[in-house]
């Protein structure tokens, strides 16, 4: 698998990518390698990134709990804590080994700390591996608003290492999987039929489609790294996947909502709002609904879960003025951003989410 270039740092994979960690290193003089894992990497994962690791500079491991209940800026703080504890300078190196949570909360920490110092992503989910350790967006929760806090800052080396999905529960594979369909959907119609079409614990046909996706996603950053416009076509799904993500963290004695889980919730229904708003055709709103719905058990909403959602929109991060935007869909990888969407066309869609029959 070849190397994706990104701005300022390369995507690099599996054996190959070892060895170009380890000539980064090399050639950096690091003073400290930090290592941040959870306590399932710690487990499941660090062994192989220090068995890899060919370097005379002293290491040290830093733990955090697992889970997205972890990544706020209390985390950080310990972290923080260890690094000084560990006479951490701005010639000091962070490796993430992690989901999304450990890429997310260590680029973050590693950004922050003495202003600054560099990290590299390692990422073990699927979700982390075709979305969240790349486009050098670092940051944590804020309560259960989903990355309130962070900065954009891209990291020295993406090492990308299909062998940690051995080691993945299926719901979190299924997770990840969300955000390859969500590429094909924005970008690549043929590429949007390959994996509705496949099974996400197919590990050797996913090797592929981790590359794709990664190479989808790497494209949109380089030509909008800030967000400013095209970038934000990632974010489809997301406006009500992620407020749907932060209902469900906060409600004891639910069953709390993988990331992937509720943006596939999210892709649905905006696929529903891009109908009404863009003119996307009802057979590919039908398409998208039979391509995504199969792989993730239905969620029952009341109408009092429908109103809190709602009330979570005005916190996301693309609203401006006051004003909730959404990215829809013309068609499928005709992605329009910056809509607006009456809360009588959302409560529509939760209605069709409902309805509709496979």
């Amino acid at each position: 698998m070849h190397a994706i270039a990104a701005k300022d740092y390369n995507i690099v994979f599996k054996e190959e990518g070892y060895s170009l960690l380890n000539q980064h290193i090399a050639e950096s003089n690091y003073s400290i390698i930090f290592i941040l894992v959870d306590t399932n990497t710690h487990e499941h994962c660090l062994s192989r990134v220090l068995s890899n690791l060919e370097t005379e500079a002293p290491i040290e491991i830093i733990e955090i709990d697992a889970g997205e209940a972890f990544k706020n800026i209390e985390t950080c703080s310990g972290v923080w804590e260890a690094l000084s504890e560990l006479n951490c300078d701005r010639k000091s190196l962070m490796i993430n080994v992690g989901g999304g949570v450990v890429t997310d909360l260590g680029g973050f920490v590693a950004c922050t700390f003495k202003r600054g110092i560099n990290y590299i992503n390692v990422p073990t989910s699927l979700l982390a591996m075709v979305d969240a350790s790349v486009g050098g967006k670092t940051g944590v929760d804020l309560g259960t608003l989903k990355n309130q806090i962070g900065v954009i800052s891209n990291p020295k080396m993406v090492l990308v290492d299909p062998w940690f999905l051995g080691s993945l529960p299926l719901e979190q594979l299924r997770s990840g999987y969300a955000e390859m369909l969500k590429h094909g959907l924005i970008a690549d119609q043929d590429y949007w039929k390959e994996v509705s079409q496949n099974r996400y614990n197919d590990l050797e046909g996913l090797e592929k489609r981790i590359h794709h996706s990664i190479a989808i996603k790497n494209k949109v950053v380089l030509k909008d790294p800030q967000e400013a416009h095209l970038r934000k076509t990632l974010n489809y799904g997301h406006t009500l996947g992620h407020a749907i993500e932060s209902y469900f963290m906060n409600q004891t004695g639910r069953k709390q909502l993988l990331h992937g889980e509720a943006i596939a919730i999210g892709m649905i229904l905006a696929a529903f709002l891009s109908k009404k708003i863009c003119g996307l055709t009802d057979k590919q709103l039908q398409e998208i609904s039979q391509g995504i719905l199969p792989f993730y058990e239905r969620v029952r909403f009341t109408n009092e879960d429908i109103a809190s959602i709602l009330d979570l929109l005005k916190f996301d991060k693309k609203n401006s003025h006051g004003q909730i935007y959404f990215v829809l869909l013309e068609q499928i990888g005709q992605p329009v951003i910056d809509k607006k969407v009456s809360n009588e066309l959302i409560l529509n869609a939760f209605e069709f989410y409902k309805n509709f029959s496979i």
